[in-house]
């Protein structure tokens, strides 16, 4: 019966093999699977003239489609491996020795980050390879539908510059966010400068960053405005300290006092995880008619250099007062 509906439907001259029954020169796969099948002219010649096409469509659609989504879940593995492999803090083994969970730093504050940045990163990197993947599946299914894309191809473009050109800033943010995840300049719990303003940051996005200054206030930088970052919590810290002494003091007197109320500073427990090496006296930085300066530095963990200034010019003062070292005036 099959054979008499392929013939009264499409009634050709030749019978008998699949180059006849199916598309002279270049048969379909499917319709060479439906000749060897049934090896009936009447019925392949059917299949070829009302299902072919279209049953070739949706299995190239269906591929089309499992391909895709299979190439996102490989991209979205892979960006996540990345992303949190970028996001490992790169801070010096020192000072994770040193770490503990009460400064920054610590493997609670570097884990906060790293989960910060790597998801801040990864959900875009994510959304923009799902939308190159499943964009350029999409118009691979409307090309075997048989849809012109070149009017649609343009209409975009055209879109797209006007759309640039009306948001070239928060383009310029989003890019500048994006490098700045990636060269990780900056994370929750630093302490930056950004010329503008400074202070400790609290939230990190593609467009803006938020940070929050000594005197409690909050700002708000977008990313394109930033031009540069001084960083002061990353890897580690310097603590700089300009001691003024009277001019008539013995400057050697005094660096050795300088020195040993530091290096007691730095055996003392709780300071001494906060401080990374020996405390270094530099000497004499400047020299005035009634008064000379002498530097110390303290190398400490990231972000505490504050804190340890003012433990150490508090123990000073005492060293001085108790060694009877009058503190010269300040310029």
């Amino acid at each position: 019966m099959l054979s008499n509906l392929g013939s009264a439907l499409l009634p050709w001259e030749d019978h008998g093999s699949a180059e006849s029954a199916c598309r002279p020169g270049e048969p379909s796969v499917a319709c060479r699977i439906v000749w060897n099948v049934s090896h009936d002219d009447g019925f392949t010649k059917f299949f070829r003239a009302w299902l072919d096409k279209p049953l070739n469509t949706v299995f190239l659609i269906v591929v089309t489609f499992v391909v895709a989504l299979l190439l996102r879940r490989f991209a979205h593995r892979m960006i996540d491996k990345v992303t949190l492999r970028m996001a490992e803090s790169t801070i010096s083994e020192r000072v994770r020795e040193k770490s503990k969970t009460h400064f920054a730093g610590s493997p609670a504050l570097l884990s906060q980050r790293r989960a910060s940045r790597a998801k801040t990163l990864g959900s875009v990197l994510r959304s923009v390879a799902s939308i190159l993947i499943m964009g350029t599946a999409a118009f691979s299914i409307l090309g075997n539908l048989g849809l012109n894309l070149a009017p649609i191809i343009a209409s975009a473009s055209v879109v797209g510059v006007a759309v640039g050109f009306g948001a070239q800033n928060i383009v310029k943010d989003f890019l500048a966010g994006l490098f700045m995840l990636l060269e990780d300049q900056y994370g929750v719990g630093d302490v930056i400068d950004v010329g503008t303003a400074k202070g400790t940051v609290e939230a990190v996005s593609l467009r803006v960053t938020r940070m929050r200054d000594v005197n409690g206030i909050v700002w708000y930088v977008p990313n394109g405005e930033i031009k540069h970052v001084g960083n002061e919590s990353q890897n580690w810290g310097r603590a700089v300290l300009d001691i003024p002494v009277d001019i008539a003091e013995d400057v050697e007197k005094v660096k050795d006092l300088l020195q040993s109320t530091a290096d007691e500073l730095a055996a003392t427990p709780t300071w001494d995880e906060l401080i990374l090496e020996k405390p270094s006296v530099w000497g004499v930085q400047s020299l005035a008619g009634d008064a000379l300066t002498i530097r110390v530095v303290l190398k400490t963990a990231p972000g505490k250099q504050a804190p340890v200034a003012r433990e150490l010019r508090e123990r000073v003062k005492v060293a001085f007062d108790r060694a009877g070292v009058s503190v010269g005036p300040t310029a």
